[in-house]
């Protein structure tokens, strides 16, 4: 048996879904799909305390670290060593990602045994299935690779089957960072193509880059995805309300959110890592691009507890007694209503929480 260690958690989740998975023998901490998966020793950890930290100071913190020509990730030599792996899956697409090129070069040289070295670098959904299929052949599994990019363009010729009976492509965009503001890049600006929108700050097969409020506000996007990468659903929801809490803020001034298409997505799941669940990704986008079109559609369903609205009016503070608190014994008491629709547990013990 071939034994794989994996760098990041897209290629962990392409070698489950291979039936690899007793192969693993190595994950990093994000690797978290399918579940069961976290049980497997972590061998790459992130140095930066991101849980605790705001959007803003994530984004310093990595600035700093790569201006310093530090890394952004920890490799656990000695496990590695005692893991002793025929074939290690990695990248060199990003930096902030998982362990690059410079940072793999090294650790190799902890092995006693080279192994074989699986770069994963996709920038589009075609390489992504071509890593799909790199996999399958460097494991014998080849036949399971075809299947699954078979079945993964079935299911987007069906959705662009679908979206094709729309009479508008609504002006969306996707923000890949809230704080600096990120617009995105790679593969997602095809998967909005697909779902039936356009985006044009995202730069397709491109990294995702820095961009002003003014370049968002000329775009005046109808539909905004908020997708911060590396983010779930309620980290995602949380970060929302940490950077747009202001009234001021030109966020409000969006076409978008002053007609309420604002939705937020569990965007490490569907976005960020290029994977067979991008595929899913773009069924979720076309869901919120074009609603009227899967009001009857099972991809309706499947989506629950994937994307959450944004509430706009929440967002502002315009509270309704009775919906969203009531006050007992002085004291202003936030119903469930309200702490669902803001989106995250904030962990202060609220007597409706329901998360």
């Amino acid at each position: 048996m071939t034994r794989i260690v994996s760098f990041l958690p897209s290629a962990t989740e392409m070698a489950c879904a291979l039936g690899l998975e007793d192969s693993l023998v190595g994950i990093t901490h994000e690797c978290d799909y399918p579940v069961h998966v976290k049980t497997k020793p972590v061998v790459v950890r992130n140095v930066l305390p991101i849980e605790t930290m705001s959007q803003s100071e994530i984004d310093r913190a990595v600035a700093d670290r790569m201006r310093q020509g530090l890394s952004l990730y920890q490799i656990d030599e000695q496990l590695l060593r005692q893991l002793a792996p025929d074939l290690i899956l990695t990248q060199n697409l990003c930096q902030v990602c998982a362990p690059s090129g410079n940072e793999v070069s090294q650790v190799l040289k902890a092995l006693p045994n080279a192994p074989e070295i699986l770069w994963l670098t996709p920038q589009s959904l075609s390489e992504i299935f071509d890593n799909v299929l790199d996999l399958g052949k460097a494991t014998g599994k080849t036949s399971e690779a075809q299947s699954l990019v078979s079945e993964c363009k079935t299911r987007l010729e069906q959705l662009e089957a679908t979206r094709q009976t729309a009479t508008q492509r609504p002006r969306v965009f996707c923000m890949e960072w809230l704080d600096p503001v990120y617009a995105s890049g790679h593969w997602v600006p095809e998967l909005v193509k697909i779902a039936g929108g356009i985006d044009e700050l995202g730069k397709e097969r491109g990294e995702s880059v820095r961009i002003s409020w003014k370049e968002i506000l000329e775009w005046a996007p109808e539909v905004l995805i908020m997708m911060p990468c590396g983010f779930n659903l309620q980290q995602t929801m949380k970060q929302i309300w940490s950077v747009f809490s202001s009234p001021d803020s030109d966020f409000f001034k969006l076409p978008a959110v002053q007609n309420e298409r604002v939705y937020a997505v569990d965007a490490n799941s569907y976005f960020a890592r290029p994977g067979p669940r991008v595929v899913e990704g773009a069924e979720l986008l076309a869901h919120l691009i074009h609603p009227e079109l899967f009001a009857d559609s099972p991809l309706r369903n499947k989506h629950d507890g994937v994307f959450q609205q944004v509430d706009v009016d929440l967002l502002l503070g315009k509270l309704k007694e009775g919906l969203d608190y009531y006050v007992e014994g002085g004291a202003l008491v936030f119903t469930a209503s309200y702490l669902k629709r803001r989106g995250y547990c904030c962990a202060n013990g609220c007597r409706h929480c329901p998360y």
